[in-house]
């Protein structure tokens, strides 16, 4: 039964990556990361500004104005504008395109359960959040790698307060670890997605829906009136992978959003196999 379960995903993903339109994302992070590190290489700009935030800090540029500190430039505006669009991009593929197509009749023809087959594209999903997220923190750092020597690492995020600074090996360490967290975060993304390519609609309705869920979010969380209220969206507990790179990790916050995001996780999981055990494919 398991050997059965994990061929049937082995195909999930052959189908998944074997579309054109998978390594759009891809593409797009290294096109961004690279127009962003070869800015900060030859600009003076961006690079004095963050030279000045670490020298008005009492930190040495020569110490911290390192690959790994770019990497994680190049991470943040990314991981905060561009990792939604790219998820939901295919979450909103993974059942609507084949229903679209007309090829979900012919799978549902054969002896298998609409949730199981659910629950498979599901996985298959999850496994492209995480492939991304890691391509994402692995082109980071090679092309950081390229342009600026090693050392240790500063970040800051002014409009979610952080304000990190790290010797070489501590850096490494948050920075793995706010990439495996992010990669929770671009998860529960696409089963936002997945759960409106469950419904009755086309592949970038679905697409659109979740990233309209996103941005309204994001709009009601930054919402100066709304500020008491922060922690009602689902935006905020999507980045707490940021609090990796707090001095001291919060992890009663880290607790708290992880709870709250696989109850999301579960949540979209369940309304999308409810919705399409509705659905009527025979018409």
């Amino acid at each position: 039964m398991f050997i059965m379960f994990f061929l049937q995903l082995r195909n999930e993903l052959w189908k998944l990556f074997g579309k054109k339109r998978t390594y759009i994302g891809f593409g797009m992070v290294l096109l961004a990361q690279s127009i962003i590190g070869l800015v900060f290489r030859f600009h003076k700009g961006p690079s004095r500004q963050l030279i000045r935030a670490m020298e008005g800090n009492g930190y040495p540029a020569e110490q911290y104005l390192s690959y790994l500190t770019v990497a994680t430039a190049m991470l943040i505006p990314i991981a905060y504008l561009l990792l939604a669009l790219y998820v939901s991009l295919v979450g909103g593929d993974l059942v609507a395109k084949e229903a679209e197509e007309g090829t979900l009749r012919m799978i549902l023809s054969r002896p298998i359960s609409r949730a199981r087959l659910l629950l498979l594209k599901w996985l298959a999903g999850v496994v492209f959040s995480f492939v991304l997220v890691f391509a994402l923190g692995l082109f980071g750092l090679l092309f950081a790698r390229l342009l600026f020597p090693p050392g240790g690492l500063f970040v800051f995020i002014p409009w979610d307060g952080i304000f990190g600074v790290f010797d070489g090996a501590s850096g490494w360490e948050r920075y793995v670890a706010a990439h495996f967290f992010l990669a929770i975060k671009a998860c529960t993304i696409m089963s936002l997605a997945f759960m409106f390519s469950c419904l009755d609609v086309k592949p970038a309705a679905a697409t659109i829906l979740a990233i309209s869920f996103v941005f309204l979010s994001v709009i009601l969380q930054d919402m100066p009136y709304f500020r008491d209220l922060r922690q009602w969206f689902m935006t905020y507990h999507l980045n707490f992978w940021g609090n990796f790179f707090h001095p001291v990790i919060p992890w009663w916050r880290v607790a708290e959003s992880l709870s709250i995001l696989a109850g999301f996780n579960l949540t979209f999981l369940v309304i999308g196999c409810t919705a399409f055990q509705l659905r009527d494919f025979k018409s």
